[in-house]
């Protein structure tokens, strides 16, 4: 007879330890760490113990990862609350950059944006620097963020006597009903944005700094309008 059909059976006939109980005591399993022998019910219980091990450090694994939610989904809440709170475009983008920095620990981070009322480019911010048309085209056809550790050179520039120190990047595209943005985020440590981690936090922080960009956006187009003179 074949194990799996001693196997087989057992399972099919669960009464047989009751009938032979005798059984129990007598044969003899080698312990799967120690090199003796031990009884069956010696056995079920270092299956338990191990299976109990298992099921400890999911647990445990849970609860961090459910703490860590927590903890950026406070964060998040700050920053929303933070950029609700600001007046002006300035503002904005300087909250943006000091929340960053204090709450989530970026130290490195970059923003271009390209309204559409400053396709030209404004000089006196840096995030209003011209962007190629081929960083836009790339920018637009991104479906998520990106993590990882390769960066166009274009962008690496944006960091400027920084950007040979960081090892890790995550792009992120800045869109509402279309893309007119990019933030992107870089660090020393190559594990901090690495390609397999999940974006959803990220895709999160895109979708709310770009509702908070496309406020001023507007504003901006209806100031230049209210401007125009009078014919």
């Amino acid at each position: 007879m074949k194990p799996e059909n001693v196997a087989q059976y057992l399972r099919k006939n669960p009464q047989f330890f009751v009938e032979y109980a005798e059984l129990l005591a007598e044969i003899r399993i080698p312990h799967p760490y120690e090199g003796r022998a031990i009884s069956i019910n010696e056995r079920q219980m270092v299956l338990l113990r191990e299976k109990n091990r298992l099921l400890q450090e999911k647990l445990h694994e849970l609860i961090s990862i459910g703490e860590n939610n927590d903890m950026i989904g406070k964060k998040m809440h700050q920053l929303t609350v933070t950029l609700m709170e600001l007046n002006s475009l300035d503002e904005m983008l300087n909250g943006l950059n000091d929340n960053l920095r204090e709450n989530f620990s970026i130290q490195h981070a970059a923003v271009r944006l390209w309204f559409s009322c400053n396709s030209a480019g404004d000089k006196r911010r840096p995030e209003f620097a011209l962007v190629s048309e081929t960083m836009r085209t790339t920018v637009e056809s991104m479906e998520k963020p990106y993590c990882g550790p390769h960066l166009a050179d274009e962008i690496k520039q944006w960091f400027g006597r920084d950007a040979h120190q960081l090892r890790s990047f995550s792009m992120i595209p800045l869109r509402r009903k279309h893309t007119f943005g990019l933030l992107v985020m870089g660090s020393p440590e190559l594990e901090r944005f690495y390609p397999d981690m999940g974006t959803l936090y990220l895709e999160r922080l895109s979708e709310l700094i770009a509702a908070a960009l496309v406020r001023f956006e507007r504003w901006n187009i209806e100031t230049q309008v209210h401007e125009l003179p009078h014919s």
